[in-house]
């Protein structure tokens, strides 16, 4: 009978250069593995593969050396500990995060909550191609979200409280983009100069800031045979719903304007070249920008 090989590798079996050896990813949301789970991947590397893990830059885990034979039952083993196979091919990826602001100081989003709702929205939905989301807490972005088809970076949006400042000066050393001064008794903020980082929110001692945590969405990026870097060529978005609306028109974008084969970037370079027709774009017009802002 027929190896159907597509169909292993849409559920993550991808064939190794050793005959009937398929090393299998992993669903792993965010980089996050409980200890159970970890068990659980390492009994089968020891028990199917050769007693080692791989760990890939997207932050899974591949088993490697998995038998042909042994497939069902290493899809059955890992069931017990709550592991999922990952998938490959023309379809979203599993969503990459860092850690967030639910453990480092720096964060300005709960990256690895975002991570769980956009795989629960997306994960393994067919593609003209591959579609990767990645999300980072802050502007450091340890998790590089620019690389990413759709990569969302946390930030937070600020307003000086006059009545709580002691005038200490902190913030404006705290920036380091140069967006705050003191000037007399003021504190000024230059919004075409803030980057939404957070640094004087979390640097001031009487917490003297009104504050929104928010989003900045890049598209296009691109990290392997091509290189692109994500453009975030939208405004700072302030609510959940919004994102989502903006992630969901994304997705459906790519959808329907797509070829076979094309990354996210060279469609929306077609785009821009008035290439695809703008009855074509789609909910919300994709956001009215997409294709005319650059």
């Amino acid at each position: 009978m027929a190896v159907d090989y597509a169909t292993l590798k849409k559920g993550g079996f991808m064939r190794q250069k050793q005959k009937n050896n398929f090393s299998l990813r992993l669903r792993v949301v965010g980089g996050n593995l409980t200890a159970k789970q970890l068990a659980k991947i390492a009994e089968v590397a020891e028990k199917f593969g050769d007693g080692h893990v791989h760990l890939t830059s997207r932050q899974s885990v591949e088993i490697p050396f998995v038998k042909l034979d042994q497939i069902e039952e290493v899809k059955a083993t890992l069931a017990e500990g709550d592991v999922e196979p990952g998938v490959c091919g023309p379809r979203v990826r599993t969503i990459t995060a860092c850690q967030g602001e639910a453990i480092c100081p720096s964060g300005c989003i709960d990256t690895y909550a975002l991570a769980k709702e956009l795989d629960e929205r997306y994960f393994a939905r067919e593609l003209p191609h591959k579609f990767k989301f990645g999300i980072t807490g802050c502007q450091n972005n340890c998790l590089k979200s620019e690389e990413n088809d759709l990569g969302i970076k946390g930030g937070i949006q600020v307003k000086w409280r006059e009545e709580d400042c002691i005038q200490c000066g902190v913030c404006v050393k705290a920036c380091r983009s140069g967006a705050i001064t003191h000037e007399g008794d003021k504190i000024v903020v230059d919004e075409s100069k803030c980057n939404f980082c957070g640094r004087c929110v979390k640097a001031c001692p009487t917490e003297a800031w009104d504050t929104v945590h928010g989003y900045i969405v890049s598209f296009g990026g691109l990290f392997g045979n091509s290189i692109h870097k994500g453009e975030p060529i939208i405004p700072f978005i302030a609510d959940k719903e919004k994102l989502m609306k903006v992630c969901d028109a994304t997705v459906q974008f790519f959808d329907d304007n797509a070829k076979a084969g094309e990354r996210f970037q060279f469609t929306l370079e077609r785009g821009r070249q008035r290439k695809i027709r703008r009855e074509d774009l789609g909910g919300l017009q994709w956001l009215n920008f997409i294709l005319t802002t650059q």
